[in-house]
């Protein structure tokens, strides 16, 4: 599988590790970024790893070595060096543990079901079993602080956005877009199919960490009643709030 290495403005770069999603592409992503993470590279400021690529910014006065070569070309050539370090063509699947997610479905807490298994020509219990039957990675954190965009959603229930996006979504909303699902960290406007919500809370700027999930890991979700999740979240009601 060829990498490319494409100039992001005046001072960054994307490394692209193929033009399509699929498991072996992420597998690469996901070790590239752990490389990244795990080692001290001057010039470097930081790294944003997404669906099939990697994006670097750095310190262009840092790499404006000579005159006959552009920061772009000096930052490339040692990002060509960790790429040969790393050796990811022999390296073994990486395996992330597996985050469990527990969802309340429909009702109050997912609006778009029922209109989703009608699109589908699905009930709304089969909807549900075909969302919680999959293993899904974190292919990219984005839109919003801590938001996962997760693949592995099967195709039957894949449906695209809503064609007016709401005003406000409530953190937890879990959600499909496409072929992707996702879980909303905070409230925000969105246009995600909303299925059902989740009380685990998916970003806290508090915490050492604030993001619950990052790129690669691995999430699996769990049904549980709306007993279960006004017993754990209490009883607010942000969609009629």
């Amino acid at each position: 599988m060829s990498i490319s290495i494409e100039p992001l403005g005046d001072c960054g770069l994307v490394v692209v590790f193929g033009e399509a999603v699929s498991e072996e592409v992420q597998q690469r992503v996901t070790a590239f970024s752990k490389l990244l993470a795990n080692t001290s590279i001057e010039g470097f400021i930081e790294y944003i790893p997404a669906y099939t690529t990697v994006a670097i910014i750095y310190n262009p006065l840092f790499y404006l070595k000579n005159k006959y070569q552009s920061p772009f070309e000096s930052c490339k050539e040692k990002v060509e060096q960790l790429l040969q370090s790393c050796n990811l063509e022999n390296r073994e699947k990486t395996t992330q543990p597996t985050t469990i997610v527990p969802v309340c479905y429909g009702g109050k807490y997912g609006p778009d079901l029922e209109t989703l298994a009608r699109f589908h020509a699905l009930t709304q219990e089969e909807v549900i079993e075909l969302h919680l039957e999959a293993d899904y990675t974190v292919a990219m954190i984005g839109f919003a602080p801590g938001f996962p965009y997760l693949s592995g959603l099967n195709e039957r229930i894949a449906t695209q956005r809503l064609a007016t996006p709401r005003k406000k979504v409530p953190k937890g909303s879990v959600g499909i877009a496409g072929l992707q699902t996702g879980i909303y960290s905070i409230d925000s406007p969105g246009g995600w199919q909303i299925i059902g919500c989740t009380p685990i809370p998916l970003f806290d700027h508090k915490r050492l960490e604030p993001s619950l999930l990052k790129q690669g890991d691995r999430v699996r979700f769990e049904r549980m009643s709306e007993v279960q999740f006004e017993s754990w979240r209490g009883t607010k009601d942000e969609y009629l709030s």
